[in-house]
């Protein structure tokens, strides 16, 4: 079994954190190559193994503030970021919470 599971099917996550208006379908290889991807990952030495096995860099963690502050004049991202589930859990709850007060 291996050590490094992502969890891929983070919708909320991928739509706060691309950049407005390249989800059109006219651009969607753009989308691709300026898209910042965030994976939910364990802080063992194992999943810290896998990740750089598979990315080449070691994971850089990224907490649910530091999330939602992406803008889309930043720079994109060379390697996937990570984030642990109890920041996730943040991160949706505040997602949630704004598009409430919206």
């Amino acid at each position: 079994m291996r050590a490094f599971k992502p969890l891929f099917g983070l919708a909320a996550l991928a739509a706060a954190l691309l950049p407005a208006g390249l989800a059109s379908a006219g651009d969607a290889g753009e989308s691709r190559a300026q898209a910042r991807p965030v994976l939910i990952c364990a802080t063992d030495d194992a999943t810290r193994r896998a990740f750089i096995r598979e990315h080449g860099a070691p994971p850089v963690f990224v907490t649910a503030r530091e999330a939602l502050s992406v803008r889309a004049s930043d720079p994109a991202w060379e390697t996937p970021r990570c984030m642990t589930a109890r920041e996730h859990a943040r991160f949706r709850d505040a997602a949630t919470s704004y598009a409430a007060v919206r």
